[in-house]
């Protein structure tokens, strides 16, 4: 993606379902979770580089021993940073155990991190201050085990200021009006109250001593989260760990945001994706397993687990853009998605070149691309063999045609180079306009000038700033006749409000197209239309999304046609096209993964269509500000 945008967050769990005894003998190392952990993490680093944190239940301390630790950094590596910390415990305690560092129990009660239960969280902050305060996983400790809670996620939450509420008519007074507070202190209220009605039921038949060990084999956290999600409108993938030792992992009802897990009889284990759990444990993708929708895979105290419904399931809605580009594309049904998004823009590419494809060269802009490119070139050589076919059937050609036709293949070069280490400090927009059309670097004289089309293909495209003031000036420099710019996503047209940073509507590409065409088409009265809808119907919880209507006024490739103009940066001497993956084509290419709301503007909750419209509300007043 050459526009750079921050996206999602990053979960894993760890939970050792034998006594760490078990692990030193078989590993030789008290460390085992440990070094899962930060496999765990660091094959998901791309999913947070804001900052990081670790938590750790030990199950079963005697009372006066810490039973949860906890680090968050908020440093430049911040999974090296917590891990050395970590690791630091660990030499301190050998060195001062000596023999008895390789003792289970010695361990526990002298050094931390060395429970059974653990769980990470990598921070992309979508909003909010980059402060360790903001860093997962949070925690709500209290003096009885089965009341302390860890929660850390990958979410985000269009209606904060109605689960706020909640809260406040709970009787409770929260200390901040942002989703990661209120959504754990929602689910402590309700754990509290399940304390409370096991606790009941037991009072009078044994002493509170007693009845501590009973409350944390009884209490149901599917009731709790059933309680406590029930008003969740968002996308979300919560994980969270309890203080006797017990854990879930909550997935939204329309499966927006990713979990996967793996268990056997050693270990259950969670991450966002698949990848990290192979690489961590070595285990075929086949036995790693989805969260469903709707659904928590609940961890007893004794290693127990299971999935069960929490929340009825909707429509699967899961998010598209993790297939196109968050999510890493080791995963092989991924790399194989990506491809096919290539292939299916074949034939808007040939048409577009003209099928000239002996004065054409390919290429690709960002790296992550390159997956999406090669399904392209894979294409057109399925098209070459096509009319090979076709010529000698039908032309029986020469030897020398022959030798032509056979040997002939698309032009690839690697044109487009990001120099990782440009940096822009001059404050003046003129200057620093001119220093950003310096980060991309490129390849000369590979280019015919004056007869050559230039093809490169993107993975999306969000604001178009980029190739406005770098990619495009620096690819005109190579003389071609004609760029075409291509994207393997579809138009970026609407908010996405489940975790990625999109907030802002003016700041797309596409709807500065649309309100372009709006000028010149004599619509513009359309705009104060769509406003005054979207204010009357504010407080709807069933209102429609409003903006799509302005959208609706022009085809798909005259919103394309007028991008291309857009983004041709002034004096500019090639000809510039861009051309999109249509949504059709995304769905064939992701048939499991059918969330396009970013392209489309069905949005799978209602929270969805509220935060486009006011998103378009801040747009007509004039607010630079996050529509949730």
């Amino acid at each position: 993606m050459s526009d750079f945008i921050k996206h999602e967050c990053g979960i894993a769990m760890v939970r050792l379902r034998k006594p760490l005894s078990y692990y030193i003998d078989k590993y030789g190392t008290p460390a085992y979770a440990m070094n899962k952990m930060y496999i765990l993490m660091e094959k998901q680093h791309n999913r947070g580089q804001d900052g990081a944190g670790i938590a750790n239940i030990k199950i079963d301390q005697k009372p006066g021993t810490r039973y949860i630790s906890r680090y968050r950094s908020v440093d430049q590596q911040p999974i090296s940073t917590i891990f050395k910390k970590i690791s630091k415990k660990y030499a301190k305690a050998q060195k001062e155990g000596k023999d008895k560092f390789m003792d289970e129990r010695w361990l526990k009660d002298n050094c931390a991190f060395t429970g059974e239960v653990w769980l990470g969280h990598l921070r992309y902050g979508t909003h909010g201050k980059n402060s360790i305060e903001n860093c997962h996983p949070m925690l709500r400790q209290n003096n009885w085990r089965s009341r302390s809670l860890v929660v850390a996620g990958n979410f985000n939450m269009t209606n904060v200021d109605e689960l706020f509420d909640i809260l406040v008519d709970l009787g409770q007074h929260p200390k901040e009006k942002v989703d990661t507070v209120t959504v754990m202190e929602k689910i402590g209220h309700f754990l509290d109250e399940e304390n409370e009605k096991v606790y009941s039921r037991i009072k009078g038949k044994y002493s509170k001593r007693e009845a501590t060990a009973i409350i944390e084999n009884e209490i149901k956290l599917q009731k709790v989260l059933k309680r406590s999600c029930k008003d969740f409108d968002g996308g979300y993938a919560m994980t969270g760990m309890t203080g006797y030792g017990a854990a879930f992992v909550a997935r939204d009802p329309s499966g927006i945001r990713p979990a996967y897990y793996y268990a056997d009889d050693e270990v259950v284990v969670v991450a966002s994706e698949k990848p990290a759990i192979k690489t961590a444990f070595g285990v075929d993708y086949n036995d790693i397993e989805e969260v469903k929708p709707g659904h928590a895979l609940i961890i007893d105290k004794q290693g127990s687990y299971g999935q069960y419904q929490f929340r009825e399931p909707l429509e699967k809605k899961s998010c598209s853009f993790e297939r196109i580009y968050f999510s890493r594309g080791s995963d092989p049904n991924i790399y194989n998605e990506r491809k096919q998004l290539g292939r299916h823009l074949v034939p808007p590419v040939l048409k577009s070149i003209n099928f000239d494809l002996k004065n054409t060269v390919f290429s690709y802009i960002p790296n992550t691309a390159e997956t999406a490119f090669l399904g392209l070139m894979e294409g057109m050589e399925d098209y070459l063999v096509a009319k090979r076919k076709e010529a000698i059937i039908d032309g029986k050609p020469s030897m020398d045609t022959m030798e032509e036709l056979l040997s002939f293949k698309p032009r690839v070069e690697k044109l487009v180079m990001k120099d990782a280490k440009m940096r822009t400090f001059i404050a003046d927009d003129a200057q620093r306009d001119e220093l950003v059309s310096h980060v991309y670097d490129t390849t000369y004289e590979v280019i015919n000038k004056g007869v050559d089309t230039l093809v490169v293909i993107d993975d999306s495209i969000v604001r178009g700033t980029t190739l406005e003031k770098s990619i495009l000036k620096m690819l005109d420099r190579l003389g071609p006749k004609k760029i075409v710019v291509v994207s393997s996503a579809p138009q970026i047209r609407f908010p996405d409000c489940y975790g990625i940073d999109m907030s802002k509507i003016y700041e797309f590409l596409a709807f500065r197209a649309m309100l372009a065409m709006l000028k010149e088409n004599n619509k513009e009265e359309l705009l104060q239309d769509v406003y005054t809808r979207c204010v009357a119907t504010a407080n709807d919880r069933d209102m429609p999304n409003h903006v799509n209507e302005l959208y609706n006024q022009f085809t798909y490739e005259e919103l394309s046609e007028k991008i291309s103009s857009i983004v041709q940066p002034k004096g500019m001497k090639a000809e510039v096209e861009v051309i999109y993956q249509t949504v059709n084509s995304l769905h064939k290419a992701c048939p499991e993964h059918l969330g396009d709301w970013y392209f489309t503007g069905n949005f799978p909750t209602p929270g969805g269509n509220k935060v486009v419209n006011k998103a378009f509300v801040n747009f007509m007043e004039g607010k630079l500000v996050r529509a949730y």
